[in-house]
């Protein structure tokens, strides 16, 4: 559960939304709080493309499509691993889609 100011939002086990509906700005920032991450500009560019993958795809990309999708979107410069493990830690797709409140990505350990 992440706690809010009124409310408190179900997650899993491993702190992924149960309803991705319950998902806004403001839960990311939590999720990634929690995580101890603060959100930069940089880091939303990445969790609004991730959500405009999933609601293309319907399904959380693992590293290689991530890569491959951001490079078509913003350019090869940031379609790089390092530039996104700098952003979102070892596991960027893993912690990136956390914060935009999808479901993991099923090949991510």
């Amino acid at each position: 559960m992440l706690p809010l100011e009124n409310a408190s939002i179900p997650t899993d086990d491993e702190g992924y939304l149960e309803n991705l509906n319950d998902w806004q700005p403001e839960i990311a920032a939590l999720i990634a709080k929690n995580e101890g991450l603060t959100l930069s500009p940089e880091h939303w560019e990445i969790i609004t493309l991730l959500r405009q993958f999933y609601q293309e795809f319907e399904l959380s990309p693992a590293m290689r499509p991530l890569i491959k999708y951001i490079g078509l979107q913003l350019g090869k410069e940031k379609a790089r691993s390092i530039y996104l493990m700098q952003l979102f830690g070892e596991s960027p797709a893993k912690m990136a889609s956390k914060i935009a409140g999808l479901p993991k990505p099923t090949n991510c350990l």
